[in-house]
């Protein structure tokens, strides 16, 4: 857990609740902040006292500090080949969700939770998943790309293609991180200056009015469809980890239909990134009733206030249950690539 991304806190919110969750399953549990080494049940009890997930991520200049470290140093502090049946990955962005983490897992013989190091490289790319859902039937909005800062698309470019308004964001972060919705043409390029601030590509998007909504796939399976209302305008990182900041309702109020073809949906962008464990896809339902794929999240939030755990309690699997299944999951997937070793 904890890392060196933008989403270090609430992936130190998330690491902490599941290896409480695990211990009360009887499991023996060693945590280990890939920033910073192993921590101690007394570390996790002071950390747990004080909260971890601010209501601001980082600054660049604090992610700068931070992603100073070389891969090797990271590497260092993760565990060997038989000193775990399981790693449970509780990363969020930068190098614990790109795919970084798991490649040196692969190398290390070591089995984890979640998706491989490919499908965790591509789903963290949103400009590749896009065209994968293309090609798999999901539906996305469309997108341009700024891959250069000293050149963007034009905000005549912009509005011919897409109209207004945008939503502009890194194309490789999570937790709404430097993402902005833009409404008219001088907005622009304040908010792609933002989003280059978190990435070396901004993904300029068509904004889909409409109902937020958020599907958790388990070992293949599509848990119960959940709709967010945030209190403000997007669902951006105050809102989604701050209590009382957004209404999550589970199971989401749809018709059987809607719900069974934005399940489907889901497990089409999920098998599209080939994507593995416990993922979970995001949504925005127009007004006519069409879905729009935003992205898949690979290491999806587990703190008190995130979505998987609501999604699966709605299936009747209380948050410990869920836990052990992820970790299950991964040792069931692992057995092939251990005999390949």
């Amino acid at each position: 857990m904890g890392g060196t991304s933008s989403e270090r806190d609430v992936s130190l919110a998330s690491g902490l609740r599941i290896a409480e969750a695990l211990r009360t399953r009887g499991h023996s549990v060693r945590v280990i902040d890939t920033a910073r080494g192993p921590l101690t049940e007394g570390d996790e009890g002071r950390m747990l006292a004080a909260g971890v997930v601010k209501q601001q991520p980082p600054t660049p200049s604090e992610l700068a500090r931070m992603n100073a470290e070389s891969v090797a140093d990271t590497a260092a502090r993760l565990p060997k080949r038989g000193e775990c049946d399981v790693a449970f990955l509780a990363l969020h962005g930068g190098r614990g969700e790109d795919g970084t983490i798991q490649a040196l897992l692969d190398l290390a013989g070591v089995p984890y939770t979640g998706s491989g190091h490919l499908p965790s490289a591509l789903a963290m790319d949103k400009d590749l998943s896009k065209h994968l859902f293309q090609a798999h039937g999901v539906g996305t909005a469309n997108w341009l790309m700024a891959t250069d800062r000293t050149s963007p698309p034009s905000a005549a470019e912009v509005k011919r293609a897409l109209g207004w308004p945008v939503i502009v964001k890194p194309s490789k972060q999570g937790s709404t991180v430097g993402l902005s919705i833009v409404k008219a043409e001088a907005e622009l390029a304040p908010a792609i200056a933002e989003a280059f601030q978190h990435d070396d590509e901004v993904m300029i998007e068509q904004f889909i009015a409409g109902r937020e909504l958020t599907v958790g796939i388990l070992g293949g399976e599509a848990l119960p469809v959940g709709e967010i209302i945030p209190k403000h305008e997007i669902y951006d990182y105050e809102c989604k980890y701050t209590a009382g900041m957004a209404e999550e309702i589970f199971p989401a109020p749809l018709t059987k239909e809607q719900t069974l073809a934005v399940q489907a949906q889901a497990r089409q962008a999920f098998a599209a990134l080939k994507l593995g464990g416990c993922a979970r896809i995001d949504f925005r339902m127009s007004p006519a009733g069409e879905f729009y794929c935003l992205e898949a999240n690979t290491l999806p939030g587990m703190t008190a206030t995130s979505l998987i755990p609501q999604a699966a309690a709605a299936a009747g699997i209380q948050f410990p249950e869920l836990c052990e299944r992820i970790a299950l999951l991964a040792t069931e997937t692992s057995a092939p690539a251990d005999a390949d070793r």
